[in-house]
């Protein structure tokens, strides 16, 4: 139901969302991977964008006590972070991501809607074939080299959806705000 090129292009769509999302001076790789490794120890932020013809659901994994900690106090500028602050900003950067992959899913789908994000165990991972999805993509994120965090992306399609991203026009850079 969910054509090739689509595929392509949902991936595509996410990996550019988050790369955006982390907005990052140090060097971002998203690469796709097999599964999701040491899920007992992770955590799980989900949202979800749905239309009249797909449901998507982006899961991004992460160790609390590991890499993506430090990575988020440096971001907010602080030494520390409490567990509270800390999901917090877990929680923004996937919905600043999602609401990137929102904006630009919006070019070829209309009438799209967003979710606010939750939080799940990671083994939950392991149950995602149960939903019934037409498509699924794990993706590792890495700064410098090392893995920051995983992401699942899932995606239930109601009716054939076949669209082609335009790497070129996804890619430019988008205008500065104007204010009148």
């Amino acid at each position: 139901m969910i054509s090739n090129q689509a595929k392509a292009g949902f991936d595509s769509l996410l990996a550019k969302s988050l790369r955006d999302g982390l907005s990052s001076d140090e060097v971002t790789e998203i690469e796709v991977v097999e599964h999701i490794p040491a899920i007992d120890k992770q955590q799980a932020v989900v949202l979800t964008v749905s239309s009249y013809v797909f449901r998507l659901l982006v899961m991004i994994h992460f160790d609390a006590a590991g890499m993506v900690r430090s990575y988020m106090e440096r971001k907010q500028g602080v030494t520390e972070m409490d567990d509270r602050l800390f999901l917090d900003a877990i929680a923004e950067f996937g919905n600043l991501s999602c609401g990137i992959l929102n904006r630009d899913l919006g070019n070829y789908f209309p009438h799209l809607g967003m979710s606010t994000p939750n939080y799940v165990e990671g083994r939950c991972v392991n149950y995602l074939e149960m939903l019934g999805y037409n498509h699924a993509q794990h993706f590792a994120v890495k700064i410098n080299g090392e893995a920051l965090f995983h992401a699942s992306l899932c995606v239930k399609a109601y009716e054939e959806i076949h669209f082609v991203v335009n790497e070129q026009e996804e890619r430019a850079e988008t205008g500065e705000l104007e204010l009148f």
